[in-house]
């Protein structure tokens, strides 16, 4: 039996991502077929909060399961930023680029040497259906910012994340390798576990 899902998202590396994560026992798909569904504001303050309201507005307008997931990377030097906010660090229609620049410079202007750049990717993953929640799933992996951009592969600020336990980004790792270690894929290995309960109890 194949589950159907729906990823409240329209950012195709995300999905194919996820897809990836599942494998082939599920059916992913996300909102790029569903136009009648307005893009939904990231309003919370928390990657849980934004992950909880994208899944349930999605749920009240689809008859499936849906899942929304809320990530970000958070460094140390910087406070925490750009967290929730990762997305938009550089300005809402920012490019990918723009923002792993303005992070870099940011680091050098607090003159964040090697022992202060330590950093995390965390990812919440919320899981409703109908308007209801039904569970959230975090994932959290540790690891540092890399001097300069290395690496083509991924999205986001995969080029400059070094995670724990290797010398290469994420942006370098083949796929395989990240989506065995990566934030999002501990997130989602949990989301799976419930998703199998659910649809096996009918």
């Amino acid at each position: 039996m194949v589950i159907e899902l729906v990823v409240a998202t329209r950012n195709r590396h995300k999905t194919r991502e996820i897809q990836q994560i599942l494998g082939p026992e599920f059916r992913v798909r996300d909102l790029r077929a569903h136009r009648e569904i307005s893009e939904i504001r990231e309003s919370g303050t928390s990657f849980e909060e934004n992950a909880k309201l994208k899944a349930l507005a999605a749920s009240t307008q689809l008859p499936a399961l849906v899942i929304a997931d809320d990530s970000g990377l958070e460094v140390d030097a910087l406070g925490g930023a750009p967290g929730i906010y990762s997305a938009r660090y550089a300005g809402a229609n920012a490019a990918e680029r723009d923002k792993i620049d303005k992070l870099l410079g940011e680091l050098e202007r607090v003159r964040a040497t090697d022992g202060r750049r330590r950093a995390r990717f965390r990812c919440v993953v919320a899981l409703a259906r109908n308007g209801n929640l039904l569970g959230t799933f975090e994932g959290i992996v540790e690891g540092r910012i890399a001097d300069e951009v290395r690496g083509d592969s991924g999205f986001g600020y995969d080029p400059i994340f070094i995670p724990e336990g290797t010398e290469q980004t994420f942006g370098e790792l083949p796929a395989q390798v990240k989506n065995a270690i990566s934030h999002r894929a501990k997130a989602i290995r949990a989301l799976a576990d419930t998703l199998r309960r659910i649809e096996f109890a009918g």
